[in-house]
């Protein structure tokens, strides 16, 4: 069985969307302890230490047609977490994704959601809702074309203003 949002990724047509809002998510990550203690960089060059099934899925969407773009609203500085996946949208990106940044500062007047979502084909919202300290707690999947579009317009907000990622610099 695939991963929660691999599922409706592998069967979006056209667009699948992901913000994210929270500055810190489980640090308990393997991942993201090797990185800590210096043991880990992820480059373009260096697949075999980072390609998972998450970007094999990102890849064939993206090979079938489907935009693929993750936005993050950050607070800066960046905390360690976040500094984490700075280094590792590097991944995402080599797999097909279009990642963007946008400081907290800058979405003071938009209308954000207050949990992390993906919305699949301006249909499918799935969102993930965190315990304070981090840890995923439940996927909601919802079907309703009115809060998709919400989420749709929340996200394209935040994209107009979001720095890609090769031009974002952490603070």
């Amino acid at each position: 069985m695939k991963p929660p949002a691999r599922e409706p990724l592998s069967r979006a047509r056209r667009t699948a969307i992901h913000l994210e809002v929270r500055d810190q998510y489980a640090s308990t990550d393997p991942d993201f302890l090797e990185w800590r203690e210096g043991r880990r960089t992820f480059t373009p060059d260096n697949r075999a230490d980072w390609w998972e099934g998450w970007h094999e899925a990102v890849r064939d969407s993206v090979s079938r047609g489907v935009s693929v773009r993750r936005a993050r609203v950050v607070s800066e500085p960046l905390t360690e977490y976040l500094r984490w996946e700075y280094d590792y949208a590097v991944t995402n990106v080599v797999a097909g994704e279009d990642v963007r940044w946008l400081p907290r500062r800058q979405a003071k007047d938009l209308a954000v959601p207050a949990v992390d979502f993906w919305v699949f084909d301006s249909e499918l919202v799935l969102f993930h809702h965190f315990g304070g300290d981090g840890v995923l707690q439940e996927r909601e999947y919802v079907n309703d074309a009115a809060l998709a579009a919400w989420c749709v317009k929340a996200f394209d907000a935040v994209w107009e203003r979001a720095t890609p990622h090769e031009e974002y610099k952490p603070v």
